[in-house]
């Protein structure tokens, strides 16, 4: 075991994972799993990792062929079960780094933008914001070079709301003025 902290032994690691898996709000690579198991420093890298594969041959996790982690029906009902065997400090430690990371999910899900390649050498970049209702904006431009449409695309990722809003104010203006 690593340092000092509220979890002892890899069973309270399995159940770690377990409680992060049931609260993601999609399928997460290792490097994420590992970084929210790591809130407490009685959970060290080897311990972690074994723990984790044990979790995937149970069948309490699954490993997509793209290498991400999700918890299946078995995980999850053993995840409610165990829950209170995890302290509460370290629960209160993860809820905070699961509610950053799912901001973070929600936000990629939202703003979207990819670049592609027209048959004349141009390029068309779309934009799209989505919030929970749906979508919001789709907005297609060309650009003549690659780097130009990057550029573009960059720029809306950053600031998708402050876009939409000066569009709509454009839109929006009088045209006498």
């Amino acid at each position: 075991m690593e340092g000092r902290g509220f979890i002892h032994d890899k069973l309270e690691i399995k159940f770690l994972i377990l409680y992060i898996a049931a609260r993601v709000i999609e399928p997460i690579p290792f490097d994420t799993m590992l970084d929210l198991t790591m809130c407490d420093d009685g959970v060290g890298y080897f311990d972690f990792s074994e723990c984790l594969r044990d979790l995937v041959d149970t069948g309490h996790l699954t490993l997509s062929d793209t290498g991400l982690y999700a918890i299946t029906d078995k995980g999850l009902r053993n995840s409610q079960i165990c829950e209170s065997s995890i302290p509460y400090s370290v629960r209160l430690r993860c809820d905070k780094n699961l509610a950053a990371w799912n901001r973070k999910l929600r936000r990629k899900n939202q703003v979207k933008t990819s670049v592609d390649q027209r048959s004349n050498g141009t390029f068309t970049v779309r934009m799209s914001l989505d919030d929970d209702m749906g979508n919001v904006m789709d907005l297609r431009l060309m650009a003549v070079r690659q780097d130009i449409a990057k550029l573009l695309a960059d720029r809306f990722q950053k600031e998708p709301e402050r876009i939409y809003s000066q569009i709509m104010k454009l839109l929006m203006e009088d045209s006498e003025q």
